[in-house]
C-alpha cells in the first residue's frame, strides 16, 4: 500500500509542485492587500523519501494522499508574535479550514512547555479562489510563525528532539529557561514596535508644538523632509537648478542617513536644524547653486535633487567652514561616490564653497 502511494505522489508531483507556486503567489497577495509587514513567505512540496518514512512510522493511518495533509506546505514568518493572530485570521477568512487536522501548538503545552511553535492549519482548495481554482480538491497546511519561534523550531529540529520524552532531564531546564527568554524576548519587540509607531504618530505635533525637545534620528527626520524649512528650502534648490525635487524618490535609508550626517556636524534636535537651516538659507541656496552643475554627472540620471538636498548642503557649508570636520566624511556617510570618487568629490565641494563665499554678503557668511 505504501509502494502504491509513494508512487502515486512521484507521478503528480508536477501538479503538488503547481499548487506549491500558486498557493505562495495566493498568500503573498493576502498579505500585502492586508497591508501586514511579513519578514517572508516560503513554500515546500514533501521530498518522496519523507513521505515514505511518514508512511512506514505511521502504518496503516494513511489510505489515500488526500489524508496525508502536509504534502503542500506555505510557511509565513512574521516579525512579531501579535501578527501571528493577524495572519490567522486572513487565513480562515480566506479559506476553508480544515479544522480537525488545523492546531494552534502555542496553546497545548504546559506554562513550562518545550516547544515554542506557532500556529498550523490544513486549508482545502475550493473553485472559489480564481488563483487556486485549477487545483480544486486538493489542500496544503499553512504555517504561521514568529521569526524566534521559527529559530526555536529550527534549532530543536537541528538538535533532533521531537518531544518532551526525547530530552535528557539535565537539558530539559535549559530548554524551559529558553523558551520563557525567547517568549519574553518576543513581547519586548512588540512592545518595542507599539512604542516606535506611536513615536511616529505623535511626531508631527510635536515637531510643531515643542521642536527643540525632539531628537534628530529617522523617523523625524523621514517627517522633516515633507515639512517647511526642508522642504522649502529643497524646493528653492531645484528651483535654482531648473530641476524637479524627486518627492518619490526611493531611498528608505536616506532619512538615517541626513540623521547620522546632523548630528556629525553637531545639530542634534529638530529645533536646532530649523535653526540653523533658516539662519544660512541664502547661503544654502547659493552654495547648492555653485556645487550641483560642478557634479551634474553625479545627480542628473536621478532627473532631479532628492528630498534633503537642503540638509546635505548645511552638512557640507559645516564641513568646509568648521577645520575639525571633514568633508570626506560626509561623502562616505551619505554614500556620494559614483562617477566620482571621494576626492574628486571633496575637490568640487571646496571650490563650490571658495566661490559661494566670494560671491555672499559678509553678514551671509559661515562663521559671520
Amino acid at each position: 500500500m505504501n509502494d502504491v502511494l509513494v508512487k502515486d505522489y512521484e507521478t503528480n508531483l508536477p501538479q503538488f509542485e503547481g499548487l506549491r507556486d500558486a498557493a505562495v503567489a495566493h498568500t503573498s497577495r493576502l498579505l500585502e492587500q492586508a497591508g501586514l509587514n511579513i519578514h517572508h513567505v516560503t513554500g515546500r512540496v514533501k521530498k518522496p523519501m519523507s513521505l515514505e518514512d511518514k508512511l512506514r512510522r505511521k502504518p496503516g493511518r494513511y489510505r489515500s494522499l488526500s489524508d496525508v495533509t502536509d504534502l503542500v506546505a506555505v510557511r509565513v514568518i512574521t516579525y512579531f508574535e501579535s501578527d501571528v493572530g493577524a495572519v490567522s485570521r486572513l487565513i480562515e477568512a480566506n479559506h476553508r479550514v480544515d479544522w480537525e487536522n488545523s492546531i494552534d501548538k502555542s496553546k497545548m503545552h504546559d506554562p513550562d512547555r518545550f516547544g515554542y511553535m506557532g500556529v498550523h492549519y490544513v486549508v482545502q482548495v475550493t473553485p472559489d479562489t480564481p488563483e487556486l481554482a485549477a487545483f480544486a480538491g486538493l489542500g496544503f497546511e499553512v504555517q504561521i510563525r514568529s521569526i524566534l519561534q521559527h529559530a526555536w523550531a529550527e534549532i530543536e529540529h537541528d538538535l533532533g528532539y521531537k518531544n518532551r520524552e526525547a530530552i535528557p532531564r539535565e537539558v530539559q531546564r535549559r530548554f524551559y529557561r529558553l523558551a520563557g527568554l525567547l517568549e519574553m524576548a518576543d513581547e519586548e519587540f512588540m512592545a518595542l514596535h507599539r512604542l516606535s509607531r506611536d513615536y511616529a504618530a505623535t511626531l508631527p505635533e510635536r515637531v510643531q508644538e515643542a521642536p527643540d525637545s525632539v531628537f534628530i534620528d529617522a523617523q523625524s527626520m523621514k517627517h522633516l523632509l515633507t515639512i517647511a524649512p526642508v522642504r522649502e528650502l529643497d524646493d528653492g534648490v531645484a528651483a535654482a537648478l531648473s530641476v524637479r525635487l524627486l518627492t518619490g524618490w526611493p531611498d528608505p535609508e536616506r532619512p538615517q542617513r541626513l540623521a547620522s550626517l546632523l548630528h556629525y556636524v553637531g545639530v542634534h534636535s529638530v529645533g536646532a536644524l530649523q535653526k540653523e537651516l533658516r539662519r544660512h538659507r541664502d547661503e544654502i541656496l547659493v552654495f547648492a547653486a555653485h556645487l550641483m552643475p560642478m557634479l551634474r554627472e553625479a545627480w542628473t540620471p536621478a532627473g532631479g535633487a532628492r528630498p534633503g538636498t537642503s540638509v546635505v548642503h548645511y552638512g557640507l557649508l559645516r564641513a568646509c567652514a568648521n577645520p575639525s570636520l571633514d568633508p570626506h566624511e560626509i561623502v562616505s556617510m551619505l554614500d556620494m561616490r559614483g562617477v566620482l570618487g571621494s576626492d574628486q568629490l571633496v575637490q568640487a565641494v571646496r571650490g563650490a564653497y571658495a566661490d559661494a563665499q566670494r560671491s555672499l554678503p559678509d553678514s551671509a557668511r559661515s562663521g559671520a
